[in-house]
């Protein structure tokens, strides 16, 4: 008689999306009961899910290996995923913490948006954990479909609606992109683990040079340079990132672009490192034309999410920089880089949050006018985080960047390295406009409308201290993200 033995289930290797996912669910049943008034208690059992989740992530840094896979290899939970783990639970914690006062502001105090926040961190998580292409796919879509619905969340505002809308039909169209590469790839390979494709590749020099292979790679590139908005595939994010609610646009530029992050450095990084020389060429392009095309236009722009939307696709630019070096260094920076830029672009988000009204009025620039004269101590907050984006000392921002130029030069890319501090100085102007209409300008409002709330204040704290510490001593956190990439 046949026996068929059940491969045994490592549930420690996925438990930080077990723990989200089982928390979401509850929440969209307790969701029912709860009435309308009293639905930010759903947004603080969230806080205390992701916190729970967060001890989680932390007790499995350097677990021992066998405890790291599950599902026949295809899931690892490696300090390299254990580390953007923390950089996706960082952004939805912050972003929690500003989303109930924006909620109530706009009368769409729905709860479902704290499960779908949950919902597509474990997505992003499983992203991170991918060792096989199927599973990066599966993240991907759970992610995907989690955050059409948030960009669209604001149902009375047709802005909100249209945000949904691209943002599905474009990332539906993306997402094509990157499953036929993985196809094509399988094709090419056998396999859709990611250390089977490179040991075919290692024991079979010839395939590199195999069609199928390569469209299958530069499908791929394209469908996951969509998720991290670099250029030209970056035209979705300005009208999606303008037109959703504010909380999910802060959401949306950091934790989703990092997962993007973290899936495109598994496949090239240790799937495809045969063709190091031939994607490095083609990431230096993408990165030059992604930091430029982001400052650019985003000089241009009045509409301060806007202006924020081309921002992140500048910052994506300075990622792809440290991705195009190739070495460890590169990949330490982008994983200190995403982590820091979270918190300087959502605690600018929970400013843009506090100074909006209902309709998401007050959001160009010019409404910024003499709000330092009003509010003197948000307008220094908000001065700080755009200092730090704009990679001034001795904020996170500029840590970041001159981790990420010094591992370009480091691999002989110089001119790369100088373009991107050209793009850097450019990005000064249009964030300093902001600082001229807070500082130099008369106020037009008097601001008797911004209401600071408790968990906006933490969000804010919290935001401060992840751009002014690691700016200041940025070693400690330098060294876990260079341990991150040494498994």
């Amino acid at each position: 008689m046949e026996t068929f033995a059940i491969p045994a289930i490592n549930v420690a290797a996925i438990m930080p999306e077990t723990i989200l996912s089982v928390i979401a669910m509850a929440l969209l049943l307790l969701n029912v009961f709860v009435k309308s008034e009293q639905k930010a208690y759903l947004g603080y059992l969230s806080l205390i899910g992701i916190v729970v989740t967060f001890v989680s992530v932390v007790t499995g840094w350097n677990a021992p290996a066998s405890m790291q896979t599950a599902f026949n290899g295809s899931v690892l939970q490696d300090n390299f995923a254990l580390f953007f783990k923390g950089i996706f639970l960082v952004s939805s914690f912050l972003t929690i913490l500003i989303t109930d006062q924006y909620l109530q502001r706009e009368e769409c105090n729905h709860g479902e948006i704290y499960p779908l926040i949950l919902l597509a961190t474990a997505g992003m998580m499983l992203m991170a954990s991918g060792t096989d292409l199927m599973t990066i796919f599966l993240g991907l879509e759970v992610l995907s479909v989690s955050l059409y619905v948030l960009a669209g969340f604001n149902r009375e505002n047709l802005k909100s609606n249209e945000a949904g809308l691209k943002y599905f039909l474009l990332g539906a169209f993306s997402t094509g992109f990157l499953l036929y590469g993985m196809a094509l790839t399988y094709g090419a390979t056998g396999s859709t683990k990611i250390a089977a494709i490179a040991t075919f590749i290692a024991q079979n020099g010839y395939v590199t040079g195999n069609p199928m292979l390569v469209v299958g790679m530069l499908l791929m590139g394209v469908g996951f340079s969509f998720k991290v908005a670099a250029a030209p595939f970056h035209m979705w994010t300005p009208d999606v990132y303008e037109g959703a609610p504010t909380p999910i646009t802060a959401f949306m530029s950091a934790g989703p672009k990092a997962a993007g992050f973290a899936g495109f450095l598994r496949v090239f990084l240790f799937a495809v490192p045969a063709l190091k020389a031939d994607w490095s060429a083609l990431l230096w392009i993408l990165a030059v034309l992604t930091m430029s095309v982001g400052n650019i236009i985003a000089l241009s722009q009045d509409n301060i999410k806007r202006m924020l939307a081309y921002s992140s696709i500048a910052h994506a630019g300075y990622a792809l920089v440290g991705f195009a070096a190739g070495n460890a260094e590169g990949t330490a920076g982008i994983l200190f880089y995403m982590l820091t830029y979270a918190f300087m672009n959502i605690g600018a988000f929970a400013i843009i949050v506090l100074v909006g009204k209902k309709g998401e009025a007050n959001s160009n620039v010019s409404d910024y006018a003499g709000f330092a004269s009003k509010h003197p101590v948000l307008a220094v907050v908000m001065a700080i985080f755009l200092f730090s984006l704009a990679g001034m000392p001795p904020t996170a921002g500029f840590i970041g960047k001159f981790y990420l130029f010094s591992a370009a030069i480091k691999s002989g890319y110089v001119w790369l390295a100088i373009i991107g501090v050209l793009n850097s100085a450019v990005s000064v102007y249009y964030y300093l406009r902001v600082m001229v209409f807070m500082y130099m300008k008369a106020p037009e409002e008097e601001f008797d409308w911004l209401k600071v709330t408790p968990p906006i204040v933490v969000s804010i704290l919290l935001s401060l201290a992840g751009v002014l510490i690691p700016g200041v001593i940025p070693g400690y956190l330098l060294s876990l993200a260079q341990r991150a990439i040494s498994m």
